[in-house]
């Protein structure tokens, strides 16, 4: 039921005290499944207590049980272990705090973990979260690296040393965390998270080194894998050895099989790119001096040429055709200047022969009447009729008389 109160009405803490644990009574039993973090069981007492913590969420509750509930299985139980408990909420109203009374605990089976770590793969993979794609590319020569591993732990130490080993002025900023256990997930995001917001940050690595499936199941929880997905920074995952395949080497930008690969992947060897360098001047070299030398057998070819030798030959030559053609054209000219000559000479024959003056020449005379007229009959003309002949040489009067 609402409660009603007011400024001028208020309650007690104790009261809310007591009403949080009327609601919680109203409860019944339910199945919760955490990581115990600590168990206490004191020789003498028949109660066993334990934490229960969530490490997804930072979230821890105490939890109490009789010893015959525990000893079912005791041989199997530590702290570390997860485990599932049908338990009974309880408030104690006195403290304001909430815990758990257990009436059975199971352990979470090596197949179940299993199992659900496949359900949670095939969900991620659904929503797009390991798709290549989504994949980001490293840094040739990142400037810093971030790396999240545990403290002075070998994958740390495998990390920096071959890193530093291949690139000597690599600078690293590192965030020594948990691993495993109860407090590896959180604390693994916060590290990533943290250094995904350092602009100066260009890649980050999150290494671990080997352990068994249960060790590593922090690397495949869903909010670090998440926190993974969300981060504009590339992320390396170096977890534990090649066979191991946690969920945030599918996530991860870039996976490496062992710590020491991801310090390879990271950064270039200085070694190689100098030796890279080398060999690339060295071709540069080899390619500058074959282009020259074709460059210069080519020139000497085109020297070689009698044109190149003797430059003017080819004037001399073109001037010794040009006199051929000039004595050629002069020859035709003079050919049909000669053969027009001819032909004028015969022609000017013909029309002298065929002149009327070639006929006067003959000795003929030509009459013509005062009117110009040809006298070409005797009936043209009369008794007295005065003509004018003309000869070859001139002409005279002449006058009819009979």
């Amino acid at each position: 039921m609402a409660l009603h109160t007011s400024a001028d009405a208020p309650l007690p803490v104790g009261e809310v005290s007591r009403l949080i644990g009327g609601w919680i009574d109203r409860l019944g039993a339910v199945w919760v499944e955490g990581q115990i973090t600590q168990l206490s069981r004191r020789p003498g007492q028949g109660v066993v207590f334990l934490t229960l913590r969530d490490p997804s969420y930072d979230i821890s509750v105490a939890v109490t049980c009789y010893r015959q509930v525990f000893d079912a299985v005791a041989d199997a139980v530590s702290e570390g272990a997860r485990v599932v408990v049908h338990a009974k909420p309880e408030w104690y109203a006195p403290r304001g705090q909430l815990s758990l009374r257990a009436v059975e605990i199971r352990l979470v089976g090596m197949g179940e973990l299993l199992a659900r770590l496949e359900r949670l793969k095939r969900a991620l993979t659904a929503e797009g979260l390991f798709a290549a794609d989504r994949k980001k590319p490293l840094p040739f020569l990142p400037h810093r690296i971030g790396l999240v591993c545990g403290r002075a732990s070998a994958a740390e130490r495998d990390v920096l040393e071959n890193a530093r080993r291949r690139w000597p002025a690599v600078r690293f900023e590192v965030r020594n965390v948990a691993v495993q256990g109860v407090h590896a997930v959180p604390q693994v995001v916060a590290a990533v998270q943290e250094l995904d917001a350092l602009p100066e940050v260009d890649v980050i690595v999150v290494a671990r080194g080997g352990g068994s499936v249960e060790d590593l199941l922090p690397f495949s929880d869903e909010q670090l894998v998440r926190a993974v997905a969300d981060c504009r920074t590339p992320v390396v995952s170096a977890i534990g050895h090649e066979p191991d395949t946690p969920l945030l080497d599918l996530v991860a930008d870039l996976r490496a099989s062992t710590p020491t690969d991801a310090a390879k992947r990271v950064v270039p060897d200085v070694g190689e790119e100098l030796e890279r360098v080398r060999q690339l001047r060295a071709r540069a070299l080899r390619t500058v001096r074959s282009l020259l030398e074709r460059e210069e057998r080519g020139l000497a070819h085109a020297l070689a040429r009698p044109a190149m030798e003797r430059p003017h030959r080819m004037v001399e030559d073109r001037e010794a055709e040009i006199d051929a053609l000039v004595a050629r054209s002069r020859r035709v000219l003079g050919h049909l200047l000669d053969r027009a000559e001819s032909e004028l000479e015969h022609t000017r024959a013909r029309v002298v022969s065929l002149s009327p003056a070639a006929t006067l020449e003959r000795g003929y005379a030509v009459l013509q009447r005062a009117d110009g007229a040809v006298v070409r009959s005797p009936d043209e003309v009369a008794g007295g009729d005065g003509l004018r002949a003309r000869v070859a040489r001139g002409e005279f009067t002449v006058r009819v008389t009979e």
